[in-house]
């Protein structure tokens, strides 16, 4: 089977993730739902609508999946687009190589309803998604506790909280806010190009021409301009990077990943120290010669398949993979010039 291998075109979709400093707000979602949004669903995963705090849900369900782990993906869009109906497919296809069920909230966005109303809705998910996920457990429990040993049946639900860019602020500021006994019962936090700081002295809104193959520093600017007013920037909430190392005490461990060509890397290394700090386990993903996002464009990169893989075995620590999928994935490897880990 050929690959179609395009980073051109890899970079134009990727870029319909993005607010642009010039867009017309309506043109952008409109363009950025057809560009994302499809009908079928990769690998045979199921959709359903589910309302979880007064706030609806895709739930996305694969063939095979754990019924002690779920996945709340928290999208991106630049805080002011996206949908669970443009994330429908990449979350799909993270839903099958994690044996996963995903659910992707449809959060309010912004300029309609501005900071911080989109971090509540997350947070009510995430109670309610908890509190389901505990009661089915329970049942589980009482059913074949016969079966059980001592760790399975001291187990609580596992919530893995996941975003991209910047849902990862929303996502992070969730964690934040939420009560000690809720965050304790977060598995992992997972952050693909994550945006964590949007205050005006970073040098990527400060400086001028900042910028790689898709993302700029005035992106940036305009997205937070949208998301909330200009006095509140440096708020932990919504520039994870200014909060203090205390803060995060208690934290899950944290997966970044991105391409390393990116400009927000330096922010990722520096959020890395911060999470050292609170010692907080971090563990920085970096792909070579990889853009923004790559993990969207999978028709173009075959980088994309094997970096969702790699999600996949992390989030289900799946120790390794079959002599067939290795075999495909040194393939491709050798077909692409990636270098092996």
């Amino acid at each position: 089977m050929s690959e179609i291998v395009d980073r051109k075109a890899a970079i134009n979709k990727i870029q319909k993730l993005i607010l642009k400093p010039k867009s017309d707000l309506e043109t952008y979602r409109s363009e950025l739902e057809s560009t994302y949004n499809t009908l079928f669903l990769p690998n045979h995963v199921e959709c359903q609508e589910k309302v979880y705090g007064n706030v609806k849900c895709d739930l996305l369900v694969p063939e095979i999946y754990s019924s002690r782990r779920i996945i709340i993906y928290v999208h991106g869009g630049s805080f002011v687009g996206g949908s669970r109906d443009s994330y429908r497919n990449f979350c799909a296809s993270l839903a099958h190589a994690s044996s996963c069920r995903v659910v992707v909230p449809e959060f309010r966005l912004a300029p309609t309803y501005p900071f911080p109303a989109s971090i509540e809705d997350v947070q009510n998910v995430f109670r309610m998604v908890y509190s389901e996920e505990e009661v089915a457990l329970q049942l589980e429990k009482n059913n074949f506790s016969f079966k059980l040993d001592k760790e399975d049946a001291d187990s609580h639900a596992q919530i893995i909280l996941a975003a991209d860019t910047s849902g990862a602020s929303i996502a992070i500021a969730c964690l934040l806010n939420l009560a000690e006994k809720y965050r304790a019962i977060a598995k992992s936090l997972i952050l693909l190009s994550p945006w964590l700081d949007l205050s005006s002295d970073n040098e990527l809104i400060a400086g001028k021409k900042v910028h790689d193959e898709v993302l700029a520093g005035e992106d940036l600017h305009r997205a937070v301009d949208l998301y909330t007013y200009a006095m509140n920037i440096k708020n932990p909430l919504v520039s994870p990077l200014k909060a203090e190392a205390e803060k995060f005490r208690g934290f899950p461990p944290v997966y970044v990943q991105m391409g390393e060509k990116e400009i927000l890397v330096k922010q990722v290394k520096e959020f890395e120290k911060l999470m050292k700090a609170a010692d907080v386990p971090f563990i920085l993903d970096l792909w070579p010669k990889m853009m923004y996002m790559f993990q969207v464009a999978d028709e173009y990169l075959p980088q994309s398949h094997l970096a969702i893989e790699k999600l996949g075995k992390f989030i289900s620590q799946r120790k390794g993979l079959s002599e067939e999928e290795l075999a495909e994935r040194e393939k491709q490897l050798k077909i692409n010039d990636i270098p092996q880990e």
